[in-house]
């Protein structure tokens, strides 16, 4: 079985997101028993879970907080977010009440603690704020996790 975590940024280019679908289709197909965990963010971790589900493999997600989808999964992405949801096979939720940036860095170092390799869908640009790509992609590196980057030539963040 592989367990497959995923980093990644939330704000990419309309141009970005097919580019990185197929980085990460390319990256995971052929994985037998697909195991992928996410927090479920948009962007890099929705692609991610859409992929895993669409090459047949199950998705666990880790929710930052308890009022994480009212506080941050704004009225247009709702739709998206709740059909991801609805169909993972687990769902944590990581006991912080509201949404921030510890909360954020908990569910990914939860991630990390379950996975046996991550996928970083990253820039390769420091993170903005405490949990950011960068955060996760130095904390899996002192785990020991592999940490594949996926950033093809085109990408970019919106």
């Amino acid at each position: 079985m592989a367990r497959i975590g995923i980093t990644g940024h939330s704000a990419l280019t309309a141009v970005s997101v097919s580019l990185i679908v197929e980085g990460i289709r390319e990256l995971l197909d052929g994985q037998e028993d697909l195991v992928g965990v996410t927090c479920l963010a948009r962007g890099a971790d929705q692609l991610f879970a859409r992929v895993v589900l669409d090459l047949g493999g199950t998705v666990e997600v880790v929710l930052p907080s308890a009022d994480y989808r009212e506080r941050k999964v704004k009225p247009a992405e709702l739709r998206e977010f709740d059909e991801l949801l609805g169909k993972a096979s687990e769902v944590c939720t990581m006991p912080f009440a509201e949404a921030g940036r510890d909360a954020y860095m908990a569910a990914s170092e939860h991630v990390l603690s379950v996975v046996d390799e991550v996928v970083a869908v990253w820039d390769g640009a420091p993170a903005s704020g405490r949990g950011g790509t960068s955060d996760v992609v130095e904390a899996a590196h002192a785990r020991g996790l592999k940490v594949t980057v996926v950033w093809p030539d085109g990408c970019a963040r919106a």
